[in-house]
């Protein structure tokens, strides 16, 4: 049966090519919603970018007939835009003037009009209007084009198999091929693996489960890892999923441009991915990056920063400064004497980014850019959207490693979850590609502190 669709505002900002996503129903844009895009066009960031786009792909489909009549889409239904049912009754606490209120004026005004003949749905990426309108008896859905399923949610790029005991000793000279390890089900039988490409994998003999190996999939093989031996920055790996990490983030940009880490606070993510930075830019220079860039996310980001005083790195600093708290760490790495001399330790980051190996940038001025021989940490990624994500992948010059970090359930951003979040979505598309390497750490793999990794496992 065919649907007609109402889509809110906040549909096309986070997705400007949103209105092409419905196959053949037919969708209808109240005219409020063309208000809050000229509002929205001149603002500054992804908001206004996306408001811009929105905003002349419509103009395209205007040029192609009367919106108000309805134009044709390419998956076979219609678009239209609704200026009608401007005196449809709300409940009293609904004010009329508001934009959201309008919207649902509109949705009631169809279901009354069109009765039971059409399904009348809502497409909000905002709760409370999907609750409220809920109440007036109007089916409201999200935007669930760019969401994630739970089968792509619970990927965590690693996983634990058996291996035939007697083919471990040729492990580390040639790997072995997938289809010679096996996993078992609850009944203990034979399960065959089947692993997605560069997914990670944890090796256990079939005779001593303490007999381990560690390895990393490759075009049918498991292959030994090649970075297990390394220390970068004098950074020792404590965990097995730091291995991991660390074979990922060592990996030259050529065969990994692109490195997906997700996990809880306190699993080091950037405290890793500084590490293995440093160490090619600064400690033993490669050659292989120019300079260090870290970008980080802001809830409030896009619209305040324009307002705060001084120059971009004056603006920025304040989201920095968990960056200068790992880089306390990885330039004094004696425990016991690391802040004796706070003086020094300030020194040695102020020159630094004096020198500028690393810099510190807004994820805004990113835009547009083609990033050549650069190691680019996002961290907090999961506070970015879709299209956000894709318009830095899709920035990477030749030479630059992408370093996506961040923890997906712990969302700050309005309108993104655990499951429409930009961390989540390049996950899940990137699954597989033989350019990218992606590695969940686990909550006991927290090594922040004993508080915190207790903290994690009971809050």
């Amino acid at each position: 049966m065919k649907k007609t669709y109402i889509i809110d505002t906040n549909v096309l900002i986070q997705s400007p090519f949103a209105i092409e996503c419905f196959e053949d129903n037919d969708l209808i844009l109240p005219l409020v919603v063309l208000e809050e895009l000229d509002g929205l066009k001149k603002a500054d960031g992804e908001k206004g970018a996306n408001a811009r786009q929105a905003v002349r792909l419509l103009e395209s489909y205007r040029n192609m007939g009367d919106l108000l009549s309805g134009v044709l889409l390419p998956g076979g239904g219609t678009l239209r835009v609704e200026k009608n049912y401007v005196n449809i009754a709300l409940p009293e606490d609904l004010p009329e003037d508001k934009a959201d209120n309008r919207i649902l004026k509109v949705c009631k005004g169809l279901k009354e009009e069109k009765g039971k003949e059409e399904q009348i749905i809502l497409v909000s990426k905002d709760l409370v209007l999907r609750l409220k309108a809920q109440i007036l008896g109007i089916r409201a859905e999200d935007f669930t084009t760019e969401q994630i399923s739970e089968d792509d949610a619970g990927y965590t790029g690693r996983c634990e198999v058996f291996v035939p005991d007697n083919l471990i000793k040729d492990f580390k000279k040639k790997g072995i091929r997938v289809d010679e390890v096996f996993q078992t089900d609850e009944e203990g039988r034979t399960v065959a693996v089947e692993l997605t490409e560069n997914e990670f994998v944890l090796l256990r003999s079939d005779q001593s489960l303490k007999k381990t190996l560690l390895g990393r999939a490759e075009n049918g093989r498991i292959l030994p890892l090649s970075y297990k031996k390394s220390r970068p920055y004098g950074v020792v790996p404590r965990n097995v999923g730091q291995y991991f990490m660390q074979e990922a983030l060592m990996t030259d940009a050529d065969k990994a441009p692109l490195v997906i880490i997700k996990g809880m606070a306190g699993t080091a993510k950037t405290f890793y991915s500084l590490a293995v930075g440093m160490e090619k830019v600064y400690g033993n220079p490669t050659g292989e990056y120019r300079r260090i860039i870290v970008c980080r996310p802001n809830a409030q980001f896009d619209d305040d920063i324009g307002f705060l005083p001084g120059s971009e790195q004056e603006k920025i600093a304040p989201l920095m400064r968990p960056v200068i708290d790992n880089l306390e760490q990885i330039l004094d790495s004696d425990e016991a004497e690391r802040y004796k001399n706070e003086m020094l330790l300030s020194d040695k980051i102020e020159e630094i980014f004096e020198r500028g190996i690393i810099q510190t940038e807004a994820l805004n001025f990113i835009r547009g850019r083609s990033i050549a021989k650069t190691y680019l940490i996002i961290d907090e990624a999961q506070n970015m959207t879709p299209n956000q994500v894709k318009g830095i992948i899709t920035r990477a010059g030749k030479g630059t490693k992408i370093i996506l970090l961040g923890d997906p359930n712990q969302i700050d951003k309005p309108f993104l979850d655990e499951k429409t979040n930009g961390l989540s979505y390049a996950a899940k598309y990137m699954k597989g590609s033989p350019y990218c390497y992606q590695i969940t750490l686990s909550a006991e793999e927290c090594e922040r502190s004993l508080l915190a990794m207790d903290a994690v496992k009971r809050l």
